[in-house]
């Protein structure tokens, strides 16, 4: 199965994510998990992993398909500004990853659930940091106007879902995490805006899921 423009839509994404044995839980899509490891082999895994989820959200706009992105506010303690999906920490309360990421896309961006319909999920990304996140994909219809949280999001924008899919535009980046050893890692480039660590990660995982006519 391939996705063309005409097949941007709910349906037609959950049965690619159905088709590549995504969309029935973590672990699956493949029955690995990976993350930041994936161009990194070898990488040492932290001891505990503390469960974590993010809403990869797609919204219909008259321009083409979006994917809802944020930008973290510029004085957290971690991942301060940097571009992210909706998402956090999974609390005991949580009924489950999906009922997390939807919380948590409500409290950062003013997402109310019932706009969201959960898609499926990709398998489990592991950071280097010590999360184990699920991503879970959904068809969102937006708001009349975001409400980003003052506390954590400086921002709430749209990325059309081709340009943030499309291999061409992901390029393998690293840096020197110390004593010469190299940490890689995808960044992609849209709209000057640069998106990397696990986001972009994920997207790529996200678009070799959908299959080469999505990206």
């Amino acid at each position: 199965m391939t996705l063309v423009l005409d097949d941007w839509t709910p349906d037609a994404l959950r049965a690619r994510l159905i088709a590549s044995g995504a969309g029935t839980g973590g672990g699956t899509g493949g029955g690995t998990i990976g993350g930041d490891d994936d161009l990194n082999p070898g990488m040492a895994q932290p001891d505990r992993l503390r469960d974590a989820a993010v809403l990869i959200a797609f919204l219909d706009r008259p321009d083409g398909v979006q994917i809802l992105l944020t930008r973290r506010a510029d004085w957290l303690k971690a991942h301060a500004g940097q571009i992210a999906f909706p998402g956090g920490r999974i609390d005991a309360a949580d009924a489950s990853a999906e009922a997390a990421a939807l919380r948590e896309a409500e409290e950062e961006v003013g997402l109310p659930p019932a706009a969201v319909s959960i898609l499926g999920r990709l398998d489990d990304y592991v950071t280097r940091t010590g999360y184990r996140v699920a991503p879970i994909v959904a068809w969102a219809t937006p708001p009349a106007r975001y409400i980003p949280c003052a506390d954590e999001t400086a921002e709430v924008f749209e990325a059309p879902a081709r340009m943030l899919l499309d291999p061409a535009r992901r390029i393998v980046d690293a840096y020197d995490i110390g004593g010469g050893e190299m940490r890689r890692f995808y960044t992609i480039d849209v709209g000057g805006r640069r998106i990397w660590g696990a986001t972009a990660g994920m997207l790529a995982r996200l678009g070799r899921v959908l299959g080469p006519a999505s990206c």
